[in-house]
């Protein structure tokens, strides 16, 4: 079951979260929950299907004007009007011919990582007199790596229902379904183009893969983001991605700090666990890394987040240098939740990991999570 969400209605800009002083600069950019419109909050959550994230296209009905690749492109679509090929003009998104006979086009996302489905953004910019005055999505949950023909095959069950897509704005459907997908089929009535599909949602790890030591933080085992100080010209989000960042621009940056204090993100772990050691990588920070770090962990389940003694330090305050990954060990080994960073007194992070152990509670929560899930 899903809502359209009027995009014309804003939504409050969240609060900086669990044991935090209030945000002292800028919302976020766009396409997150700061300026999402009201019922859009979902845009806080993890993109499942980002290309970031590991998604891939793996197939569509048709893409002569611009390939299914664009679709989950990271970043706000770019436009050049003086952009044409042999085949018309250059879009950065993914175009349909148009359609001389009965039916409608599609495009089959494989999500990064397995999830249940919160909201999805169908973003038309740029395309004005040629985008879908339609849309639904459907979804599927289908093991290992299915090849186009056996996705064609799958039983998909809607998530979206067939409803008004506006052009050249970001159209925003809420999602009630409890279920675990981790395939999405995006159709649009009868052609056109949309240049980036969004579906976000929570990550539901398989429990299969979280014995032994797994990055606790990891955005594709569940690992999230609660709140921060700052997120002026990048998302504490992005640090949680896999691998290491190609730019500057794939991490944490927050505005420089002029008053006391320092900045910091507060992340939810995938699991209850327990750290071993840590990895706090400035790479491509050269002159904007901060100049000391520090990490301290608590417990939900027993202790109040806001409560600054329910707090412990993994990593005691201690100084990082530009352009570099450094790795630590913790201090101490305690059970935990949730993680807070603190910059000091600001700058940037490309990647944050935490490695060690998912608690015997844990994995019990992760099979108790996955099987109430399974479609």
């Amino acid at each position: 079951m899903s809502t359209h969400v009027d995009p014309t209605t804003p939504t409050p800009t969240p609060t900086a979260g669990a044991g935090a002083p209030a945000a002292t600069a800028s919302p976020a950019p766009a396409a997150t929950a700061s300026t999402a419109p009201a019922g859009a909050a979902f845009t806080a959550l993890t993109d499942l299907a980002s290309r970031a994230l590991g998604a891939s296209v793996v197939s569509a009905s048709d893409e002569l004007f611009a390939q299914r690749e664009n679709l989950i492109t990271v970043g706000e679509p770019a436009f050049d009007p003086a952009d044409f090929g042999h085949k018309g003009k250059v879009y950065d998104g993914w175009e349909t011919r148009r359609r001389r006979e009965p039916g409608h086009d599609w495009a089959i996302v494989r999500l990064g990582a397995p999830g249940i489905v919160r909201g999805v953004v169908v973003d038309t910019a740029w395309f004005r007199g040629n985008y879908p005055p339609f849309v639904s999505v459907e979804a599927a949950h289908l093991p290992d790596y299915p090849t186009a023909a056996q996705l064609a095959e799958a039983e998909w069950a809607t998530v979206v229902a067939k409803t008004d897509c506006a052009g050249d704005t970001k159209n925003y459907y809420a999602v009630t379904d409890e279920r675990c997908w981790t395939h999405v089929r995006l159709s649009i009535y009868p052609d056109g183009g949309v240049a980036r599909l969004r579906v976000h949602g929570e990550v539901l790890a398989d429990p299969r893969f979280l014995a032994g030591t797994v990055d606790l933080l990891a955005a594709e085992n569940g690992g999230r983001l609660e709140g921060a100080s700052d997120a002026f010209y990048s998302s504490p989000a992005q640090i949680l991605l896999p691998g290491r960042a190609r730019n500057m621009g794939e991490g944490w940056e927050n505005a420089r700090r002029r008053g006391e204090g320092n900045d910091f993100a507060v992340f939810a772990l995938a699991l209850p666990g327990i750290v071993r050691h840590v990895e706090v990588d400035t790479g491509y920070y050269v002159g904007n890394a901060p100049g000391w770090v520090r990490l301290s962990v608590a417990d939900a389940r027993t202790a109040d987040l806001d409560d600054p003694a329910a707090w412990t330090d993994i990593v005691a305050r201690r100084p990082v240098v530009p352009d570099t990954r450094h790795r630590l060990l913790v201090e101490q080994a305690v059970e935990a939740t949730h993680v807070r960073l603190d910059v000091y007194p600001d700058g940037g992070l490309s990647r944050l990991r935490l490695w060690g152990e998912v608690t015997p509670s844990g994995r019990a929560l992760a099979e108790q999570r996955w099987q109430r899930a399974l479609p």
